[in-house]
C-alpha cells in the first residue's frame, strides 16, 4: 500500500502574532564544503549579524554541532534570531534589501553564482516564545565559547492535544521554573508554529562545559519536584519524540 501525503498550506496570522512575546526564527544552513563554511561564516559575521543589530535585533546566536553529523559529511550551522514581534520579522527582508552596508559587506555571499552556491539548502523554523518565558535570555556563562555546551531540544507530541499538554507542563506545571532553579541558563522556550516536525516545541539550555551539562541533568532527574511533576496523570505520554542536538557558539555569536 502506498503511503499517502496530505499537504495543507494554512498558517494563521493569529498564530504568528502573540502580543508581549518574542517571535523566533531558527535558520539551519546545510553545507557540503569548506569553501561554503568559510563564505557563510564571513557573511554572518561581517554582514548579516551587523545588519540585524542595526535593525534593532540583538542576542543573535550562531552555533555549530559539537559532534559531526552522520549525514555524508554534511555541515550544519544554526542561526537563532529573536525578534520582538512577528511584524519585525516580516519586515526584515525588505529592510535588508535597502541596507547598503549589508549589501556591500555580504556581496560574495549574496551574489554567489548558481554553480558555486554558498550552501546546499536552508531550513527555517518559526516559533512563538512560551507564555511563562516570553523573551530571549542571554546565558550567564564565563567559560571560553569553544568549551560551552548548548543543548537544543525538540519535543514532538503524538497529537496536537498532547503537544499543548506538554507546553502547559512547562508553563502551568512550572517546568520552566524548575530549569531556572537548577541553573540551566535557558536561552529560549518556543512553540513551533512552522517547521518540518510538528506538533513540536523547542528550547535551548546552556552550560559551561560537558561536565556541567551532565551534572545539571543528573540533578534534574533526582529533583523531588520533577519526580512529582512527571508522575502526574494529566502529563503522561505527551512526548512522542525527543531530539537532542549539542552545539557550541561561534566566536562572533551574540549568545
Amino acid at each position: 500500500m502506498k503511503a499517502s501525503i496530505v499537504l495543507l498550506f494554512i498558517v494563521s496570522s493569529f498564530a504568528l502574532r502573540v502580543e508581549g512575546r518574542d517571535f523566533y526564527q531558527l535558520k539551519i544552513y546545510h553545507l557540503k564544503t569548506e569553501r561554503q563554511s568559510a563564505l557563510l561564516d564571513d557573511f554572518l559575521e561581517h554582514a548579516y549579524l551587523p545588519a540585524l543589530h542595526r535593525a534593532g535585533v540583538s542576542k543573535v546566536g550562531v552555533f555549530k554541532p559539537i559532534a559531526k553529523p552522520e549525514t555524508d559529511g554534511e555541515r550544519l550551522v544554526y542561526v537563532f534570531i529573536p525578534y520582538s514581534s512577528y511584524d519585525q520579522f516580516a519586515a526584515m527582508d525588505d529592510r535588508l534589501q535597502r541596507d547598503k552596508l549589508y549589501q556591500r559587506a555580504g556581496k560574495a555571499y549574496l551574489s554567489a553564482s548558481y554553480d558555486q552556491p554558498p550552501y546546499e539548502r536552508i531550513e527555517t523554523i518559526l516559533l512563538n516564545a512560551f507564555a511563562d518565558s516570553p523573551h530571549v535570555q542571554a546565558p550567564n556563562l564565563t567559560s571560553p565559547k569553544s568549551e560551552r555546551v548548548y543543548e537544543l531540544r525538540s519535543y514532538e507530541g503524538p497529537t496536537e492535544a498532547y503537544y499543548r499538554n506538554k507546553v502547559e507542563m512547562f508553563n502551568k506545571g512550572d517546568e520552566i521554573g524548575l530549569f531556572k532553579r537548577l541553573g540551566f541558563n535557558a536561552v529560549f522556550y518556543g512553540e513551533v508554529i512552522a517547521g518540518s516536525r510538528m506538533p513540536n516545541l523547542m528550547y535551548l539550555t546552556t552550560f559551561e562545559n560537558k561536565q556541567s551539562r551532565d551534572e545539571h541533568w543528573d540533578a534534574f532527574g533526582k529533583d523531588a519536584y520533577w519526580k512529582q511533576l512527571s508522575a502526574r496523570p494529566e502529563y503522561q505520554n505527551n512526548v512522542s519524540r525527543n531530539q537532542q542536538i549539542f552545539l557550541y557558539p561561534t566566536d562572533y555569536s551574540d549568545l
